[in-house]
């Protein structure tokens, strides 16, 4: 990674953001990058136009349910920041998966915890918060433990595409993020669901286990579930509520 360490005031960030999303917005209208593998180059170049411009200050975040990305990453801009939030409810093939890019990939992987450790929330908020109250468990567990881990950096990237929910349709590759005044990039926002698979199989990515028990998004244990055939993949998320999103990028 590119050591840029420079202190940037947030209309300098935001320009940057205007000037990287025009860019790949525009190559993205080109009827030449209509095609998988220009998407693919496209994402790659997206990555490395972050690395080049905001070096050490760019981070990336994985849920480990985001397998393309981080094998995308760690094969694009070698010795990227990458963190993962630990909320204390993840599946233990989820944090195997953490563990095995580590060992695979040129990436520097950390871990963010919460605040509270689970037993510490069961006694002040009382056990199984997730049922009762879903957004105040994601806020404790995941927000605060993200808006921490991204307050030292100037850039993020995230493994959001636009065919994931309703409220990701307009993403962009390079875009701004105004809750936190810091640029974000999503360069895998055009992929389709046939371009993922392609790319997991050319590639031989390592894919969570639970993919193969019919997880299609995965999140923390008590809050997914596998999904029937032809169910939207985010069914299983949150199942039985109405909740599509934990916060992160609302």
């Amino acid at each position: 990674m590119t050591a840029v360490t420079e202190t940037r005031s947030v209309p300098e960030l935001r320009a940057l953001a205007d000037e990287g999303a025009a860019r790949f917005a525009a190559l993205e209208a080109d009827p030449a990058n209509a095609a998988y593998d220009r998407r693919v180059e496209l994402a790659r170049q997206a990555l490395v136009w972050a690395a080049e411009t905001f070096g050490e200050q760019l981070t990336v975040a994985s849920s480990m349910g985001d397998e393309v990305l981080v094998h995308l990453v760690g094969t694009s801009i070698p010795g990227a920041d990458v963190f993962f939030l630990d909320t204390g409810y993840h599946f233990a093939e989820t944090l195997g998966t953490r563990d095995a890019y580590q060992a695979m990939l040129p990436l520097q992987i950390r871990t963010i915890l919460p605040l509270l450790t689970v037993p510490q929330q069961d006694a002040e908020y009382g056990t199984k918060l997730h049922d009762r109250d879903p957004d105040a468990c994601c806020a404790m567990r995941k927000v605060e433990p993200l808006n921490r881990a991204l307050s030292t950096h100037q850039a993020w990237v995230t493994g959001m595409r636009r065919v994931d929910a309703p409220t990701r349709t307009d993403i962009g590759l390079v875009g701004w993020d105004e809750r936190r005044q810091m640029v974000k990039l999503n360069p895998i926002a055009a992929w389709t669901d046939d371009d993922v698979d392609r790319y997991v199989d050319e590639h031989q990515v390592f894919l969570n286990p639970l993919r193969q028990e019919g997880y299609a998004s995965i999140g923390c244990a008590p809050c997914t579930r596998p999904v029937a055939e032809g169910e939207d993949a985010r069914a299983g998320r949150w199942a039985g509520k109405d909740k599509t999103e934990c916060g992160l990028h609302t």
